[in-house]
Order: structure tokens, then sequence, then C-alpha cells
């Protein structure tokens, strides 16, 4: 494989999102506001947030998203999450696991299946499922070492095109990748993801019916990869690649909108993409997602230890509780049913929507 090495790239990632400014500066999911129930007729301590993910049982709709694998702090950070996941019966993914499946540390994976997660996701990236330059393909045999190597129940085909255009060992051909996740769908249990820059719902219609089972919408708000890169871009001096990475910055669809979106496909949706607190994930589950996700929100403390990840996912649980109880939900069903309103710029950006296809 050419370019910068894989274990390089995966800490000097970690790094970024740690210390610097990755975030678009506006939280899309706090245009979402949930009505008020002031009589709600119900004990919170009878509130129930179990709910059935893609055929997993979860204490409640919450998955620490893909963040790492492939390098030696790796396998802190994924022991730490699994343990507490476990722990309070949540899902988890890992990142892209070409890296463990080629030997570059593939126990930063592995680690995870000393611990009883109830939902696992495993990470493939999209580009290196068709011919790229530089590098060879990954091959259906090489997803099913993928599968093998953390136990998942399912391997997330991430869509990461905004940050290889970006990233100076950038893989940008991506022709054939809709074939592609179709003839994986057909051997294995597919999931597809973005990975910061949201799902539409024409790329949620081509994926509905060639064996994909669910989606992770991954929308902006969060991470911006491209942010990423450009700062791995100006420590190496590449000016171009820093500035394509600047004004890309904040590229993509408000997770909200992409929620919306890629209901069209009826498929079972995560809602990701700048989630940080309860309050966002009973949002997602009033807009119809299956659950929420997210992944800088522990970052941190997934760096430190694994009660730190479970003192902050317990955190997450009681403000989804909190939440429930004020619009009256005693459950996810009912949560999933309760109303809110859009405000703000994810307004703004559904009405010109609207506009557009009123002008088409």
């Amino acid at each position: 494989m050419s370019g910068e090495p894989i274990r390089s790239r995966k800490a000097d990632h970690i790094k970024i999102c740690i210390e610097e400014r990755i975030a678009p500066d506006h939280c899309y999911w706090d245009d979402i506001r949930l009505m008020h129930n002031a009589m709600p007729e119900i004990n919170k301590d009878d509130i129930d947030l179990s709910t059935d993910v893609m055929g997993k049982k979860l204490e409640f709709p919450f998955i620490v998203t893909a963040i790492t694998g492939g390098f030696s702090g790796a396998r802190k950070i994924n022991e730490n999450i699994a343990k507490a996941c476990s722990e309070l019966g949540i899902g988890m993914g890992v990142g892209s696991e070409r890296a463990g499946v080629t030997g570059v540390e593939p126990e930063s994976y592995s680690i995870i299946k000393d611990y009883d997660v109830p939902l696992v996701i495993g990470n493939v990236g999209a580009p290196q499922l068709v011919e790229q330059k530089s590098k060879d393909r990954f091959s259906p045999e090489m997803v099913g070492q993928a599968q093998e190597l953390i136990g998942a129940d399912f391997i997330a085909i991430h869509l990461n095109f905004l940050q290889e255009v970006v990233q100076p060992e950038g893989d940008c051909n991506g022709i054939g990748v809709r074939d592609a996740i179709r003839d994986l769908a057909m051997q294995y249990p597919i999931i597809v993801k973005e990975t910061g820059a949201g799902i539409d719902a024409f790329t949620a219609e081509r994926l509905k019916g060639i064996g994909v089972q669910g989606i992770d919408i991954a929308g902006m708000g969060g991470t911006s990869f491209s942010a990423v890169e450009m700062y791995r871009a100006e420590a190496i001096g590449d000016d171009t690649l820093a500035e394509l990475g600047n004004t890309f910055f904040d590229w993509g669809i408000p997770a909200p909108v992409a929620l919306l979106e890629a209901r069209s496909s009826k498929l079972p949706l995560i809602a990701s993409g700048g989630v940080l607190d309860g309050t966002h994930v009973a949002a997602a589950i009033a807009m119809g997602a299956t659950a929420a996700g997210a992944a800088k929100a522990i970052l941190r403390e997934a760096t430190e230890s694994a009660e730190a990840v479970k003192k902050k996912l317990l955190l997450i649980k009681e403000e989804l509780k909190v939440a429930m109880m004020l619009t009256g939900s005693a459950n996810i069903k009912q949560l999933s049913k309760a109303r809110y309103a859009v405000l703000g710029e994810t307004r703004d950006w559904l009405e010109g929507l609207q506009w557009t296809q009123k002008n088409i």
C-alpha cells in the first residue's frame, strides 16, 4: 500500500479530533424541539427505554459509532468503549478494519470480543471495494475476515468520499460502489453509513432493495473529516489540500435533514452526526430513527477509562429518560410518535429543499 502508514493516519485522526475544532459551529439537533407534555400521566421510574435495533435488544436506543482501530492506542479506546457498552447493554462500532485485516494491530479491534456487547458493527470503506490507482481492492473474503475479527453482527460499509478527496492518500474513484455493496449484501449482513456528510433521499433509494439491512445517516453537524484532513494537510505543508479541507469544512446534509431524507427507504435508520446528549437522541427517535449514535461525544472519555465512558453514557441515558417523561412517552414506541418542531437553520434547509422541488 502506498501513502502514509495506516497506524500513523489513525493516530493522527484521534489526536486531531481531541485537540482541534472539527465540527461546524451550529448544532442542528438543537433545532429540533420536542413538544412539552405538561400532564404526562406516567411514572418516570416505569419508563421503558429498551428497544430492538435490527434484531438486537438494546437497553436504550444508542450506539457508540465507529471511532478507531489499527494503532497501539486504539486497543485501550475500543476496550473502554466495549466494557461500558457491555455493562449498559448498548451497541458499538469500530473504525475501518482494513488495518486489522492486513495485520496492523489486529488486537486493537479483536479486544471487543472479550466483552458481551449486544450489537457489534464492523467497518469497511466503500472506496476500497472498487479499483483505485494505488491500492488493492478489499475483497469479499477480507470483508468476512473483518466480520470474524470482532464477531460483528453487521458490517458497515462507510461512504467517505468527502474525506477521500481531501486526504493526501485518498481513494477518489466511486464507480461501481453500489454494485459492490449489493454483491456483499448477498453474503454478509451489511449496513451502509456515511461519515459526516449525510445520506440524501436519492442515495437511500439506491440502497433500498439491494439487501442492505440498515443505514447510518451520519449527517453534517458532528465531526467533519474534511476538517480532520485539513489539519493533516497543513501538517505536511500541502496548501492545496489544506484549502480544499477548509472550503468543504461544513459540506454535507445536516443530520436531522438527512434523517428525514432517508426515511423514504423504509430501512432501519441510525441517526448520527452531532448527537451530543439525550435530548438529541429523543429528537432522532421522534423523527423516525431506530437508534441514535455518537462518537465524538465520548471520545475523550474513551481515552481515559471505561468508567468515564460509562458515566457519560449514563448521563445521555438519563437525559433521554427525562425527555421521554416530559413528552409523555412511556416507551420508545410512544417516543417515536412524539410531536416536534423544526426551527432555525434546519428549518431553512427543509424550506429550501421544498422550494427547489417545486421549481424543478
